[in-house]
């Protein structure tokens, strides 16, 4: 599993005293783009990469300004052609669930514009 720490921001916060869903999307794609970056897949680079074809998620609590969160993010599954992603956000400290996030992604190919399978080197990285 893959951990980042996040800074909550004066804007993230709205006018009901919490972040923000969208914003909680965001905390998510930062999650996944440093997840992939530490093991060997950094999104803008090389032919092979991986695309957002579905998203589900459940908010569980509120997260407030003065709270210390960071954004768990592990592969749950692998397949041919594609893999989920679960992530978590959570309080430090207690461990509270905020924010609970599975995203479906396809292998991509840039060089023939198609869906591709996971290369067996990836796909052992991705579930170190």
């Amino acid at each position: 599993m893959h951990k980042l720490d996040l800074q909550i921001r004066f804007n993230d916060i709205d006018q009901m005293g919490h972040v923000n869903n969208a914003v909680i999307m965001e905390f998510f794609d930062l999650g996944k783009d440093h997840f992939f970056r530490a093991r060997g897949l950094p999104p803008e680079e090389g032919d092979f990469t991986v695309m957002v074809v579905h998203y589900e998620v459940d908010f569980r609590s509120q997260i407030h300004k003065t709270d210390a969160i960071a954004v768990e993010t592990e592969v749950e599954r692998i397949g041919n052609k594609s893999l989920t992603v679960l992530q978590r956000i959570v309080e430090q400290g207690t461990g509270r669930l905020c924010a609970e996030c599975r995203t479906v992604m396809a292998g991509y190919r840039r060089s023939t514009a198609a869906s591709d399978t996971i290369p067996d080197d990836l796909r052992q990285r991705l579930l170190a």
